[in-house]
């Protein structure tokens, strides 16, 4: 199954694609996309056109993005609540099931802890994938999800007897547990 992450951002949105082979994780491409300063409506338009390419040169067969917080700022939280809408219509637009993990869950399933910092990210990203160099932390953070996704993908398929590319369909992951 080939997952692309998404870590949406409104100056970089980063992205990930890994093929995943039961517990075999493989790395195909990650990268950020770079938005510009400007008015609101050009950066998601950036956006969009940037994952719609993503899309068309790696085929994906599912897609992951964060799900996001409130931050300090609520003006902050909102405007990166628009990106990930971008992100999520543009993803859906092309039929891509969209899964969500929230950071801690990412983080669990990556280095071991919720509370993990960005670094250990990266270094655990460069070391599941066996990647010659550390990611940047937007491209890191966009493969830690789908990481996170291929592996609740194979859990679910080992506990329900499935191929794990089957195994998600139609499940709500939400606070860790499946709905």
């Amino acid at each position: 199954m080939r997952i692309l992450g998404i870590d949406p951002g409104l100056r970089t949105t980063g992205f990930g694609v890994i093929d995943a082979d039961g517990p075999r994780l493989t790395y195909v491409a990650s990268g950020v996309i770079r938005i510009p300063p400007g008015a609101l409506p050009p950066r998601l338009g950036t956006i969009h056109a940037g994952i719609t390419e993503v899309i068309g040169e790696y085929r994906p067969q599912a897609a992951v993005v964060e799900i996001i917080f409130v931050n300090v700022n609520p003006q902050s939280t909102l405007l990166l609540g628009q990106a990930r809408g971008a992100a999520i219509t543009t993803l859906v637009a092309a039929g891509l099931p969209v899964h969500e993990y929230t950071a801690v869950q990412v983080k669990q399933a990556v280095v071991g802890t919720g509370r993990a910092a960005k670094s250990q990210v990266q270094a655990m990203v460069q070391r599941l994938l066996a990647l010659p160099g550390l990611p940047s932390t937007d491209a890191a953070d966009a493969l830690a999800c789908a990481v996170c996704h291929a592996h609740a993908a194979t859990m679910v398929a080992a506990a329900a007897g499935m191929s794990a590319p089957n195994a998600l369909r139609g499940v709500r992951i939400k606070r860790g547990r499946m709905r």
